[in-house]
């Protein structure tokens, strides 16, 4: 099951990164032509913020799963021995609750209730292509607000904030004999 996880994640990031360098690039194509040609391409534009978008809240889902979305951790570090880490569970459970109603809403206004005549206003595509991201980025991201807390709570792996700098970590890699002989 884990070669299926680690393949989801390659997939995840993978796509997250062709987002980015794709609306990046035709950002550029778009200020190569404003100031050198003097002409705008008016479909890059409105590509280029679907492509953002769509990088947001994939990339919302790929930080849930790495554990570095914003939260408000400073009450966790108050409580006493493992009460933290069900306190953070049930809040990841309101996390999920809002998702699941979110991927519902979603589903239920994109196949259901769009007029399936809302087009994008330059390209042209059916504005529910544009919308699809909304439940499947919320689907993936709650999938993934579970693994998490799978893994802390079930297989006590705690996942480490990709943020978080160890001090006595860094003091301790300066100081090393190999450190130190470097430096001389």
């Amino acid at each position: 099951m884990s070669t299926f996880w680690t393949v989801i994640d390659k997939i995840e990031s993978y796509l997250c990164r062709g987002l980015l360098a794709t609306f990046v690039t035709l950002l550029f194509a778009q200020i190569v032509s404003r100031q050198i040609f003097g002409r705008s391409i008016s479909w890059i534009e409105e590509l280029s913020v679907y492509l953002f978008v769509w990088f947001v809240f994939f990339g919302a889902s790929y930080a849930a799963r790495v554990n570095a979305h914003n939260r408000v951790t400073f009450h966790l570090k108050a409580l006493l021995g493992a009460r933290a880490k069900y306190v953070e569970g049930l809040a990841d459970l309101f996390w999920v609750s809002f998702n699941l109603h979110f991927v519902y809403l979603a589903i239920d206004f994109i196949f259901f209730r769009m007029n399936r005549f809302w087009k994008s206003q330059t390209l042209g595509i059916e504005m529910k292509y544009v919308y699809l991201v909304l439940p499947i980025a919320f689907a993936l991201m709650t999938i993934r607000i579970l693994q998490v807390n799978y893994d802390r709570l079930v297989r006590n792996i705690d996942p480490n904030d990709p943020d978080a700098i160890d001090a006595t970590e860094i003091e301790a890699r300066e100081l090393s004999p190999r450190a130190v002989a470097a430096q001389n």
